[in-house]
């Protein structure tokens, strides 16, 4: 049977390919489509999440969430990601028109509908999840598992301490890592290992699809940041990771950690304070990625979205 999930996401180029690789999964049954400030403000990522579907000719429920974090003031990757949130490609005008009903309230009564069942993928800050959970504490237990992208066992990436998605919104996160709920954080340590070399652009664009063609036209455009800030010559496909986790888990090295979020103003402020070597004594809250075999995943991402017409 298809594992059900929801994605909670922000697009954003890397959410893109990772809705991409959902929808064309078999193994995986996305229930909806979460969507939350992040990249760029909700209503763009709304919009984008729309634009997907459009490019991938699926229609699946989309629900907006939550515009701020619980706390802090909002931070935004317009710089990384383009005004619209997914500069590059060419974007059609979605046919589809987001749901009523807010994203945290989606996520309660589809874990109250498939108790065991659901497994939440969220991509971008976690305050949709936080504001779940906080609605409704008596579905901690009735969640499958959570698997995320954030944080990092070392580097940041907008701080020298914290990754972009837990820093948008700490209290979120925290709120989340503490909630008793089965874990897997993918973070910065192990998507910088699933970085997309030209010749795996040249290969996507290659597929001879419209799928393709957008995901190369994402990626190329992605490749800019990257190259400014770190010079690699490619872009890290963050987001997929947690998908393709789903799919082919054999791909990826993980380790169980104690992982905290410092909530703190200061230096460390958003950072996931990862206990590698248990010297804190703390039981394991977390599944934690340390390692991806970037050519299995390629591959998988290309299998997959060469499969759309």
């Amino acid at each position: 049977m298809p594992q059900k999930i929801i994605l909670d996401c922000d697009p954003g180029h890397d959410d893109a390919i990772a809705l991409m690789l959902a929808l064309a999964s078999p193994e995986l049954e996305v229930l909806g489509i979460t969507t939350v400030y992040g990249n760029v403000p909700l209503e763009r990522t709304t919009h984008n999440a729309l634009v997907v579907l459009e490019v991938l000719g699926k229609r699946v429920p989309v629900y907006p969430g939550a515009e701020r974090p619980l706390v802090r003031d909002r931070i935004s990757a317009e710089e990384v990601h383009g005004t619209s949130g997914l500069a590059g490609p060419l974007l059609p005008t979605p046919s589809q028109r987001p749901e009523a009903l807010h994203a945290a309230l989606f996520i309660v009564e589809q874990v109250e509908q498939h108790p065991g069942e659901v497994t939440l993928v969220p991509v971008g800050p976690l305050t949709n999840l936080a504001l779940a959970l906080r609605l409704k504490p008596q579905i901690a237990p009735k969640i499958r598992q959570i698997v995320l992208m954030g944080g990092s066992v070392d580097l940041g990436n907008w701080t020298p301490s914290a990754e972009f998605n837990i820093l948008a919104d700490p209290h979120a996160a925290r709120i989340v890592f503490e909630s008793g709920v089965p874990l897997t954080m993918m973070g910065l340590n192990l998507t910088h290992q699933a970085i997309a070399h030209p010749h795996w652009v040249a290969r996507f664009q290659g597929l001879g699809n419209r799928a393709g063609a957008f995901a190369a036209d994402l990626l190329a455009f992605f490749r800019e940041h990257h190259q400014k800030r770190y010079g690699w010559d490619g872009a890290p496909i963050h987001d997929a990771c947690t998908v393709a986790y789903l799919v082919r888990p054999g791909l990826f090295q993980t380790k169980r950690l104690h992982v905290a979020v410092e909530t703190n103003e200061g230096l460390s402020f958003g950072r996931t304070v990862c206990d590698y070597w248990g010297v804190t004594g703390k039981t394991p809250n977390c599944q934690v990625g340390l390692r991806i075999d970037p050519e299995g995943f390629f591959e998988l991402l290309l299998e997959r979205i060469g499969s759309y017409p």
